[in-house]
């Protein structure tokens, strides 16, 4: 059993390296690759008169000139929702002979228009969201336990929000509004093993008191260890099974939840307790 206090540049370093890469694509990709949800455009439904195929309908409509695909949902066998950049007239019947190209039997049986006024109000909701949550996590960890314990808790949450962003940033996935439910559903997930790590440790203050802080930190997370790992595991294999065997847009639903239930344990085991020692520590020596 190795101690995790002294391996804690290691396990911090790990995180940094991903957060620097997802820094360096930021600026290397111009940005995030957000969808019209959030930068404005225009979502089709489209029946294709054949078997869904994602990538003969990007290929149909990317070669329109001003007009490029961020996503492609299967609405049913023959039915995709389509969302691009911003078509005008002009550009729609373009786009609608490039489809019956490609699918001769297709037709658009919707169009509607996102504006990019709603992508920024939904950018600003999302943000109020997440700086809610935090604050009220913050709240109620630090009258459960101690302020430090509070903060650390919320150095870890932004740890998860940190990662799951550079994972996003490095690969180019598609930020939409399910984007921003699946990140508000592991905060509450993420959050809830940390308490777990934290109670442990609260307790372990009173049984032995005699060790430091640090040795009681690194003991209540051994003794939680297994259970943190179980819980992952158990959820990971349900989710793995909805992104394999569900539709687009429960993939695109399921890919964020994967990633930030990984980074929520990593972070709830072996970064929350770090950071609360680290506070504690910092406390003592004032």
């Amino acid at each position: 059993m190795f101690n995790i206090i002294e391996k804690r540049k290691i396990l911090f370093t790990i995180p940094c390296i991903i957060i620097l890469a997802g820094i360096i694509c930021f600026f290397v990709f111009g940005g995030l690759n957000t969808d019209i949800d959030f930068t404005g455009g225009t979502a089709m439904e489209i029946e294709l008169g054949e078997e869904f195929n994602e990538d003969a309908i990007r290929d149909a409509i990317n070669p329109v000139e001003g007009v490029t695909v961020s996503s492609v949902q299967s609405s049913g066998d023959q039915k995709a929702i389509v969302k691009t950049t911003d078509i005008p007239q002009d550009k729609f019947e373009a786009v609608q002979q490039a489809l019956k190209t490609a699918f001769p039997e297709s037709e658009i049986i919707s169009r509607d228009s996102v504006s990019a006024t709603m992508g920024k109000e939904m950018w600003l909701n999302a943000a109020k969201a997440i700086i809610l949550a935090v604050i009220l996590m913050l709240v109620y960890i630090g009258f459960r336990f101690d302020l430090w314990s509070g903060l650390a808790a919320i150095c870890a949450l932004v740890h998860d929000v940190l990662i799951v962003i550079s994972v996003y940033a490095i690969f180019q996935l598609p930020i939409n509004s399910t984007f921003i439910a699946a990140l508000l559903t592991v905060l509450g997930y993420s959050i809830n093993a940390t308490i777990v790590v934290f109670d442990r440790v609260r307790e372990n203050s009173r049984l032995i008191r005699k060790q430091s802080f640090d040795s009681i930190v690194n003991t209540s997370v051994w003794q939680t260890l297994g259970r943190s790992i179980n819980t992952t595991v158990t959820t990971l294999i349900t989710l793995v099974c909805l992104y394999i065997l569900g539709v687009t847009s429960i993939k695109d639903f399921m890919l964020p939840l994967i990633i930030s239930v990984v980074c929520g344990c990593y972070s709830s085991v072996f970064l929350s307790g770090q950071f609360w020692a680290i506070f504690k520590g910092a406390k003592k020596k004032q």
